[in-house]
């Protein structure tokens, strides 16, 4: 065996596969739910207009869903930190939540300056 086929071994192993059956499949569902909202409402236009008239309740449901990320956030955050004591642990979970809330707030600024 040659050596390219050693480097580019890791696109073969189950976890990438798994990743990309994942990844395929939520874009599958994301593509269905909108061919059935477009079909249910009868136009493209109806249902960009439904969309806008119902982001109130989808900024509710983000929302939610960062309530819950951010309990298991700090529930995975205590149990590494109790079992790895190192000060690199915490400055770079330290790190990791500066870039996690500035995605956040990146995401959400854009999606407002979308919908005005």
């Amino acid at each position: 065996m040659n050596a390219a086929w050693f480097k580019a071994r890791w696109l073969l192993n189950r976890r990438t596969a798994r990743t990309l059956l994942w990844t395929v499949l939520l874009l599958a569902l994301a593509v269905a739910a909108n061919v059935a909202g477009i079909y249910v409402i009868g136009s493209i236009a109806g249902w960009e207009q439904w969309l806008a008239e119902a982001s109130g309740f989808f900024l509710l449901w983000r929302l939610c869903l960062y309530g819950a990320t951010a309990y298991g956030w700090v529930w995975m955050r205590r149990r590494l930190l109790a079992r790895q004591t190192e000060p690199q642990t915490r400055r770079r979970l330290h790190r990791t939540e500066i870039a996690a809330v500035l995605a956040l707030v990146a995401l959400e600024c854009s999606l407002l300056m979308q919908s005005t």
